[in-house]
C-alpha cells in the first residue's frame, strides 16, 4: 500500500463519528470545565497563566523538531506582544520573534480566514534569514520542483529509512487550495475534529521546504481557538505532543501508511489533547495557589524590586533565592537586597531554607 495521499479518492478523509463519540465529548467537557475555572480568575492571572501557557507551547512546538529556544526569550516577545510586563527578561532573537508572531496570530486571529498568503507569511516569519541550518530555502512560498523529493527521513548515511514522502511540488496548488476551503468552511466537522484532521492534512501535504511541522500544529491551534472561542490559552497541545513525541510521529506514520479513514489518527490526536487538558487543570491550582499569595503581598505596598523578584521566582525560576540573585535580578545593592528580603520574610511572603550565613537561601513561603 502506497502512501495515503497516492489513494483514489484522496483527500477525501474519514473517519467513524461513533468510535470517536465518547472521547470527543469526554474532551469538549475538560475544555469547558478549564475555560469556566479560568474566567471565574481575574484579568491578571489569566493573563499570566495564558503567558506561561503559550510560551509553553511556542517552545514544546520547537523542541519536537530538536530546535531549542529560550524560554526567558519566548516569554519577553509573548510579553511585549501582548503589553503585559517582561520586566527583567532578555530581548529576544528573530527566530523567536518570527515563531511568536505566527502562534499569536494563529490564537489570537482565529476568527479570520486561513489563506495562502497568510500561511506564507508564517513561513517567512519562521526563517527571517532565508535558511534552515546552513542552507538556503525557498522562504514564503510552496516548495519548488528544484528543491526535489520532500523526504522524512532517519538513521546514517547510507542507511537512511524513508518515513514519508510528500506529493510531489507540481500538485501543491490543487493540494492547498483544496485544504484551505475545506479548513475555511464554516459547518462540520465539530472544530476539534477539525484540529485532528487539519494537522494530519497539512502535514501531508508538507507544502515548504521547512517548517511544516511547526505550522501544522500552529493550524491545529487555530482550530482549537475556534472550538475555545477564545484568544486566551491555557492549555498547550504541543507540550503534550513533546512529551510524548515518539507515539506522535508512529502515529502520523502508521496514518500515511494508512487509508484514507483516520480515525485512528483523530482517537490519538483526542486522547493526547485530554492528557493536555488534564496538566492545565492541574496547572490551574496552582495559579490559584500564585492569586492566593498576590492577594497576601497586595496587602502591603511592595516595591517595584520585590515585585519582579517575586514574579520571576513564580515562573521558571532555577534553585533558591539568595542576597546576590535577588541583587542581579532586581539591579540593586546586595544591602538593599537584604533589606527587601528581609521585609518579605516579615510579611510571610518568603521563607528561610536551612542554613544560615551568606550561605541563606529563600523560598517562596507556602499559602
Amino acid at each position: 500500500m502506497g502512501y495515503v495521499h497516492e489513494m483514489a479518492g484522496w483527500p477525501r478523509l474519514t473517519w467513524e463519528n461513533e468510535a470517536l463519540a465518547t472521547v470527543l465529548a469526554e474532551v469538549r467537557h475538560k475544555q469547558g470545565r478549564l475555560l469556566g475555572r479560568m474566567g471565574a480568575m481575574g484579568f491578571e492571572v489569566r493573563a499570566q497563566t495564558g503567558l506561561s501557557t503559550l510560551t509553553s507551547d511556542v517552545v514544546k512546538t520547537s523542541a519536537i523538531e530538536g530546535e531549542v529556544l529560550s524560554p526567558e526569550e519566548v516569554r519577553s516577545s509573548i510579553a511585549r506582544k501582548l503589553g503585559l510586563d517582561a520586566g527583567g527578561l532578555p530581548k529576544a532573537g528573530r527566530d523567536v520573534e518570527g515563531i511568536v508572531e505566527m502562534m499569536l496570530d494563529a490564537t489570537r486571529n482565529y476568527e479570520g480566514a486561513l489563506t495562502r498568503e497568510r500561511l506564507c507569511g508564517w513561513h517567512a516569519a519562521l526563517f527571517p534569514t532565508g535558511r534552515s541550518g546552513m542552507h538556503g530555502i525557498t522562504v514564503g512560498s510552496w516548495r519548488t520542483k528544484e528543491s526535489g523529493a520532500m523526504q522524512v527521513i532517519s538513521g546514517p548515511i547510507g542507511r537512511e529509512r524513508v518515513h514519508f514522502e510528500a506529493p510531489g511540488a507540481e500538485r501543491l496548488e490543487g493540494e492547498m487550495e483544496k485544504f484551505l476551503e475545506w479548513f475555511n468552511a464554516g459547518s462540520s466537522p465539530d472544530p476539534v475534529l477539525k484540529s485532528a484532521a487539519a494537522h494530519f492534512w497539512f502535514v501531508t501535504i508538507h507544502p515548504f521546504a521547512d517548517g511544516n511541522g511547526r505550522i501544522a500544529r500552529a493550524v491545529a491551534d487555530m482550530a482549537l481557538a475556534r472550538a475555545d472561542g477564545t484568544k486566551e490559552r491555557f492549555y498547550s497541545m504541543s507540550s503534550q505532543i513533546e512529551a510524548e513525541r515518539k507515539d506522535y510521529y508512529n502515529e502520523l506514520e502508521r496514518a500515511q501508511r494508512g487509508g484514507l479513514d483516520i480515525t485512528r489518527w483523530i482517537m490519538w490526536f483526542l486522547e493526547c489533547l485530554g492528557r493536555a487538558l488534564d496538566g492545565a487543570e492541574r496547572g490551574a491550582e496552582a495559579v490559584l495557589a500564585k492569586a492566593r499569595l498576590w492577594e497576601r503581598i497586595n496587602r502591603r505596598p511592595v516595591n517595584e524590586r520585590q515585585r519582579k523578584v517575586i514574579n520571576r521566582m513564580q515562573e521558571g525560576f532555577e534553585g533558591f533565592l539568595t542576597t546576590s540573585k535577588y541583587a542581579n535580578l532586581a539591579k540593586c545593592s546586595t544591602d538593599t537586597a537584604l533589606r527587601d528580603i528581609r521585609e518579605l520574610m516579615e510579611w510571610g511572603v518568603l521563607a528561610a531554607n536551612a542554613g544560615g550565613g551568606r550561605s541563606t537561601s529563600y523560598r517562596l513561603a507556602e499559602v
